[in-house]
């Protein structure tokens, strides 16, 4: 009974041990690719259990599209390349313009000088007039004639013409009342003064005949304050600019003086020269007597 029983097992074993082999054998084997599905379901199982709040990021998981592509490493190259340029057209700009500002204050500053100048030499000349005005000579007065002082040869036209003469017309004259302030502050001594109201009567009175007459005085008055070198140029150029003048020849005469006194005489004869071969017979008589003293001063040949 007991032998029965154990074949009954091990039939029933080997019934029950064959089965699964066979619905193993019947059932299919899956693909590579339904495979590489399953694993990849797994994971994202895995990630949603490990990231319940989104998608991990490109370095913990899988990322669709690569980090970077040749296409965005060119605009990137591109886009720097056009801020560098940028950039620098901004710092050319700025450069110009920091330059052209600068142009701009100096000329501002120019501007401001030049201005202040003339605003400066013009409130001279008014108060000038303003101080001069009870000074000039009224109509009914004439002023006398200089008196030369010692060792200052003085020419003696280049004194005011005297009322009743042929210049009496010009006693109402503002330029000649101009001049003649100028001519007796330098008959007086006072030179600076002199310079400065007949450097005011040229400027104001260009075209007037005294303005020969006034910047030779303005040379006199300087070689007469011991100032020979801007006396020679002051003299120098009252011929050039107009050799014509009434007293450009004594220009030359007083710019051979002043050279004298700066230990150049043999300039000074070659003034003297210019003078006799510029003017001649036209020279005055007082004035060819003064050339020949100064020549025999200067021992010129």
């Amino acid at each position: 009974m007991k032998f029965l029983r154990a074949i009954t097992a091990v039939a029933a074993l080997a019934a029950i041990a064959l089965v699964p082999g066979s619905a193993l054998a019947q059932r299919p084997q899956p693909t590579p690719e339904q495979r590489l599905e399953r694993l990849e379901r797994q994971v994202q199982q895995v990630q949603r259990q490990v990231f319940p709040r989104g998608r991990p990021a490109d370095t913990a998981g899988f990322s669709d599209e690569p980090a970077a592509t040749q296409s965005s490493v060119a605009t990137l190259d591109q886009r720097l390349d056009a801020l560098e340029r940028q950039m620098a057209d901004i710092l050319r700009q700025s450069e110009e313009n920091g330059h052209a500002l600068r142009n701009l204050q100096a000329d501002l500053a120019k501007v401001r000088t030049d201005q202040d100048q003339r605003i400066a030499a013009l409130e001279q000349r008014l108060n000038e007039a303003a101080v001069a005005a009870p000074m000039a000579p009224q109509p009914a007065t004439q002023p006398s004639p200089p008196k030369p002082a010692a060792g200052k040869p003085t020419a003696e036209t280049d004194t005011p013409a005297p009322a009743g003469g042929p210049a009496a017309a010009a006693a109402t004259d503002a330029g000649e009342d101009a001049y003649t302030e100028g001519f007796h502050l330098w008959e007086g001594g006072q030179y600076d003064q002199a310079i400065t109201s007949l450097r005011a009567f040229t400027s104001a009175y260009p075209k007037h005949r005294r303005v020969s007459f006034a910047n030779n005085l303005i040379g006199r008055a300087l070689l007469d304050k011991g100032e020979p070198r801007a006396a020679a140029e002051a003299l120098l150029a009252n011929y050039r600019s107009n050799p014509r003048g009434e007293r450009a020849p004594d220009s030359l005469y007083y710019l051979g003086q002043a050279l004298i006194k700066l230990g150049q005489p043999g300039q000074a004869c070659k003034a003297y020269q210019e003078l006799d071969a510029v003017y001649g017979a036209k020279v005055r008589t007082d004035l060819k007597q003064m050339v020949q003293e100064a020549e025999t001063q200067a021992q010129c040949g």
